[in-house]
């Protein structure tokens, strides 16, 4: 018996005194029963969720009890949710001109940020890669570049104004200057981070321009590249709501101008809340994008 079950497990390899005709058991892994792959993806999903959830439960109990007091000069989370709850649950009213709902405001503000920040990547990520590969344009540019990512970026909308005259782009010309460095600056230090080794196999086989660019530069540059990016994306977001509230018009930013010019205190934290909200989910998807594009480089 012990020898037929050696055969089973030898396959091919015959055993002395063991019949050829022998049953060939297969090995099988051991599978684990359905309730504790569930139990375990509870475990997990409750881990994720659970600790944020906890921690705003405490802000907002800590929250609730400092501005109930009398005098308070902000409202307790129940008398937000109160005073704007036609705000909250009817994101999609539209009364004309800027008494419009959050879904109308926040999405203005995402069209601009949008083609902003579509620039400032496409613009940021060609001369990220020319600082990077060239000495004499790192010499002359980078000093530039330090020197303009500081200024902050409502400092540039009295300019964009006057040179526009126009709201609309003069918001797109504040997000693309704000968020336009950080993505230079990170895609010139991959490009520069590419070892050497990788730019002599490209003389010796001799790839062109593009083919260094599409093989080398970018599949060893792209967590450089959106790293940029997600900072920049963040930035177009903050600048775009600065913005806002000084060129008017339909947008979140104007939106929290005119609620504080009105007194509407809750609907200004309700928007800050949308604003967090939205941020958040730029930022991951951003982040998304950057796993696709890696994994897609990386599979070539």
């Amino acid at each position: 018996m012990q020898a037929a079950k050696l055969s089973s497990v030898a396959g091919a390899v015959p055993v002395p005194g063991v019949p050829a005709s022998a049953e060939i058991v297969p090995f099988r892994a051991p599978v684990r029963p359905a309730l504790e792959r569930y139990a375990e993806t509870v475990r997990h999903v409750v881990s994720v969720v659970l600790p944020p959830l906890i921690v705003i439960a405490v802000c907002l109990f800590l929250w609730q009890l400092l501005c109930s007091e009398p005098g308070s000069r902000l409202p307790p989370p129940s008398k937000v949710v109160a005073d704007a709850w036609d705000f909250i649950v009817d994101p999609f009213y539209d009364n004309g001109g800027v008494d419009k709902g959050a879904f109308w405001q926040l999405a203005k503000s995402l069209g601009r940020v949008a083609i902003g920040f579509c620039l400032a990547a496409v613009v940021g990520v060609a001369l990220g890669v020319l600082v990077g590969q060239s000495t004499w344009a790192l010499r002359g540019l980078d000093p530039i570049f330090q020197v303009l990512r500081t200024i902050p970026p409502l400092a540039w909308l009295p300019l964009s104004l006057a040179g526009f005259r126009d709201a609309q782009p003069s918001a797109i010309f504040v997000i693309f200057i704000t968020s336009i460095w950080p993505i230079i600056i990170n895609t010139s230090v991959g490009v520069r981070n590419i070892p050497q080794d990788y730019r002599n196999v490209a003389a010796v086989v001799r790839l062109s321009w593009w083919e260094v660019f599409w093989k080398i530069t970018l599949p060893a540059s792209v967590p450089y590249i959106f790293t940029g990016l997600r900072i920049g994306v963040g930035l177009s977001w903050l600048a775009i709501v600065a913005a806002e509230m000084l060129i008017g018009g339909v947008g979140i930013g104007f939106f929290i101008w005119d609620a504080w010019n009105s007194s509407r205190i809750s609907d200004i934290i309700v928007a800050l809340v949308y604003i967090g909200i939205v941020g958040f989910l730029l930022d991951k998807l951003i982040a998304a994008l950057g796993r696709f594009v890696s994994h897609g480089v990386a599979a070539q």
